[in-house]
């Protein structure tokens, strides 16, 4: 089991500390914590993690969550050219434990545009998918992006820094990696034999001033949504080895994109906000 560098982006985070805490708890190999605070935004402090990172491996994690016992020999599944992603429970915060009585988030797909949320424009967004199988490690299409693993001397010559121009300074994190490795020469895995719990913000968490407040659906986070969009799905990124419709075809069938897809987006794809 190589060293890890572990990543966690923060901005105004109550829970910082606990999460912290609860990984040198429970790590049993040689980590490293980097906390980088993300006033300019979630993007710009993974990036200056990433040039401080030393580790064989690399995780990035969200700043309120807890994570299992050992939950570091993840990395001793994980190949190199693949970004693991750990099972994810809720994060029952009282007792600061995974919720045991909600579901566990083990798939994620990306919704065909404007779909779900056109709050954020005629863009992708992230949905969970509850598919169930015996496999302890599978392919996952997409991840929800709190927590992931991955070789970091690949992840630096497949992915290397985030985009925080043309992406925006917060949106898609797990877009631009996960695609990268997919339509790379990589894989994206879920591991079901490790899992941490990651906090479900909600409604009260900002009235009662716990968080700042919630960051609005501005134009920044709807152009980096759209521009993204297009650009994964007309194949503009460089250096990809598959098309977008390999990946959809190797997912297929998967909800919201059941319908003549391809005729709908070469019609309207670089339209936004048409459908």
């Amino acid at each position: 089991m190589g060293s890890l560098s572990i990543i966690i982006p923060y901005y105004k985070e109550p829970y910082l500390e606990k999460t912290i805490a609860s990984i040198k708890e429970n790590a049993v190999g040689d980590i490293e914590i980097l906390a980088e605070e993300g006033s300019k935004g979630m993007r710009t402090a993974i990036n200056e993690g990433l040039k401080k990172a030393t580790g064989e491996f690399l995780m990035k994690i969200d700043a309120h969550c807890v994570v299992c016992k050992g939950f570091d020999e993840i990395t001793k599944d994980c190949k190199d050219n693949w970004l693991m992603i750990p099972r994810r429970y809720y994060l029952d915060e009282e007792k600061w434990d995974r919720d045991r009585k909600l579901p566990t988030r083990d798939y994620h797909y990306l919704c065909f545009p404007g779909t779900k949320d056109l709050n954020y424009g005629y863009s992708f967004q992230v949905a969970n998918w509850p598919m169930r199988n015996d496999l302890q490690i599978d392919d996952t299409m997409i991840y929800q992006g709190s927590c992931w693993f991955a070789n970091r001397e690949y992840f630096m010559e497949h992915v290397g820094f985030l985009d925080n121009t043309t992406y925006g300074p917060f949106v898609l994190e797990q877009v631009e990696e996960g695609l990268k490795y997919w339509l790379g020469e990589g894989e994206v895995k879920i591991n079901k034999k490790y899992w941490y719990a990651h906090l479900q913000k909600r409604g009260f968490h900002y009235k009662g001033s716990i968080f700042s407040h919630r960051r609005k659906k501005d134009k920044q986070a709807i152009d980096g949504n759209e521009w993204a969009t297009k650009h994964w799905m007309n194949n503009e990124e460089p250096g990809m080895i598959h098309t977008f419709s390999w990946l959809i075809e190797k997912f297929w069938p998967i909800p919201t994109w059941e319908y003549n897809w391809k005729e709908i987006w070469s019609k309207y794809g670089n339209k936004t906000k048409s459908l």
